[in-house]
């Protein structure tokens, strides 16, 4: 045995060695590209233990988080189970004396009674003035440079939850390897409970021997694991390992006092937390490495300890749930149906009842819309009633103001343009006979009755032009432009693909469109030019009158100018729409189009 540990430390030395050096290099106190801050931490426990994976995980990131220089960050770890061994002491300083060589640190942290012991022995030869910082599960002596956090392992914690989930106990079997420090404070604090049942100390059994006994308990115990690393041959063993081994021999319920012994089989404790634990010296750490000399702080107690159970094994030996005490935290619940579709059934209840919400209200929106269009539909169908009444009332007016104007014409036409012209010649009779006194009167006369005549004959023909139905559209255009032309203004007129026959109420609605447009242009425009333009289409005939005149607001005169509602009202009669565009100072012009339907055989 003795020799193969020398070997061990042979072999660690020389590995160490090989990789060590350029460490050495790389670490070179003068060095001005490194300048994080060394922290070398020792655990107390092999490198797979639970909390070398948490301390590992979580120093570096709250050291990195807070430190703006950030870690070169260093773990270690300690055999305990062979720390008694001289040799083995003295070949894990080797180690590390080798390894790291040249190397400076800003801190070394002792996570456990045992590494604390050995830095505080090899302290100054290892690490020179380094601070020294622990973990301890009991108050520590004051050592120079020295401070640490405190947390007492509460075994007692344990077995009182124990009595509180399982008060029918009489019985508690404790298991351990046989470390006596460790033995010493259970059996200190477990000895409160021996007026409520009998406690019987496990401890340093070969395991063969032991799984025989946890086989075989008697009916009303428990088992409570401290932990084993070396049995009583001293074999050893990974403690989480061994107590896989101690779940499965057992026949009672198993209780521990650390979280890491949680999912393993136990069924809870008062479990010390070991990502608390490491917090904890993480807070203490940033202190130093922030420039705290470490004697100027007084190591930090604190309660670490969480109850904790798992509700699985709650359930495999049969202990009510409410028996938990308050505060105690449930682990590992199963959760039931409701726990685990509660919310979603609640979500999809309240979809179902918005979504007949919903549907309802949709129906209700569709019978209104359904309504509202019907209510719609029939109020166009009255308003176009109504505005066909409107439209054959307005066309039936145009065509009895039509035929008025024609009466009237035809009266001014055969009666009194007749009597004109008989008054006209008696006149010219008169002149005759008369002396020359009253010649020059007569012919004054005369010629005032010639000029009466000319505009009788002329309003009848404006009143109604007769020429239209015989001539057309585009000729008795023509005659309007030469009747209206005069010096003050030059109106001009195209046409171009115009039909012969076009329908007579359609002719006689344009002739009157151009007629009023021409003498509003001439009465009011105060332009000199007028162009009438009229173009045949697919789709009917374009009408455009353009004049260079004053111009006006279309919005502000639209309502006022009777011309312009009797040239939409002649267009909607016959099915034509009108636009005037128009501004003032900038002219006017008014755009008509009208549908033409001839009949195939006059169009033909």
């Amino acid at each position: 045995m003795m020799r193969s540990l020398h070997v061990a430390g042979v072999l660690i030395l020389a590995s160490a060695t090989a990789f060590a050096q350029p460490a050495a290099d790389d670490a070179d106190p003068g060095s001005s590209i490194h300048k994080q801050k060394g922290v070398l931490v020792v655990y107390a426990t092999r490198r797979d233990a639970q909390i070398v994976t948490v301390g590992d995980r979580e120093l570096p990131r709250v050291l990195d988080q807070n430190l703006p220089e950030g870690v070169d960050y260093y773990s270690e770890f300690l055999d305990q189970a062979r720390f008694d061994q001289k040799d083995y002491q003295a070949a894990f300083r080797n180690f590390l004396q080798s390894k790291y060589r040249g190397q400076r640190f800003d801190l070394v942290i002792a996570m456990g009674e045992t590494p604390l012991n050995f830095l505080v022995r090899y302290r100054d030869s290892l690490f020179g003035s380094a601070p020294l910082l622990y973990f301890s599960d009991r108050p520590a002596p004051k050592y120079p440079n020295t401070t640490g956090v405190i947390a007492e392992a509460n075994y007692g914690g344990t077995l009182a939850l124990a009595l509180q989930l399982q008060p029918e106990t009489e019985h508690a079997f404790v298991v351990s390897g046989a470390r006596a420090e460790l033995l010493d404070t259970a059996r200190q604090q477990l000895r409160q409970f021996e007026s409520q049942l009998e406690v019987t100390f496990l401890a340093g059994l070969p395991t063969a021997e032991l799984e025989t006994r946890l086989r075989s308990l008697p009916p009303r115990s428990i088992v409570y694991y401290l932990v084993v690393d070396r049995d009583g041959l001293g074999e050893i063993f990974h403690p989480l390992d061994y107590l896989d081994r101690v779940v499965a021999s057992s026949n009672a319920p198993v209780y521990s006092w650390v979280d890491s012994a949680m999912d393993r089989g136990i069924v809870g404790g008062a479990l010390k937390d070991q990502l608390a634990e490491t917090q904890a010296v993480g807070r203490l750490a940033l202190r130093v490495l922030g420039g705290e000399a470490a004697d100027s702080i007084a190591p930090v107690e604190d309660d670490l300890t969480v109850p904790q159970v798992d509700w699985r094994q709650l359930r495999r030996w049969n202990i009510a749930e409410s028996r938990v005490p308050a505060g105690t935290v449930v682990r590992f619940r199963t959760p039931s149906a409701w726990d685990r579709f509660g919310p979603y059934f609640v979500a999809a209840a309240v979809l179902l009842i918005a979504q007949s919400v919903l549907i309802g209200t949709l129906l209700i929106q569709r019978a209104r819309r359904r309504q509202a269009e019907a209510d719609l539909l029939w109020n166009q169908i009255e308003l176009r009633q109504s505005y066909e009444q409107i439209r054959s009332l307005g066309a039936r007016l145009l065509n009895a103001q039509e035929s008025e104007r024609a009466r009237v014409a035809r009266d001014l036409h055969d009666d009194i343009s007749q009597q004109m012209a008989l008054l006209e010649i008696d006149l010219e009779q008169l002149a005759g006979v008369v002396n020359e006194q009253a010649g020059g009167l007569m012919h004054e006369t005369l010629h005032r009755a010639q000029e009466i005549g000319r505009s009788v004959h002329d309003l009848s023909h404006r009143l109604h032009p007769a020429k239209l139905k015989l001539i057309g559209l585009v000729a008795a255009l023509q005659g309007l432009r030469r009747e209206l032309s005069n010096q003050n203004i030059a109106i001009a007129f195209n046409h171009k693909d115009v039909p012969a026959n076009i329908p007579e109420e359609l002719a006689l609605c344009l002739f009157r469109i151009v007629q009023e447009a021409l003498h509003n242009a001439i009465k009011y425009s105060q332009g000199r030019h007028v162009t009438v333009d009229l173009r045949g289409r697919p789709s009917g005939l374009a009408l455009t009158i353009v004049d260079d005149g004053v111009g006006f607001d279309v919005k502000t005169t639209w309502r006022k100018g009777l011309g312009l509602i009797s040239m939409r009202e002649r267009l909607e009669a016959v099915g034509g729409s009108l636009e005037v565009i128009s501004t003032p100072g900038a002219g006017t012009r008014l755009e008509v189009a009208v549908p033409v339907r001839l009949d195939p055989e006059v169009a033909a």
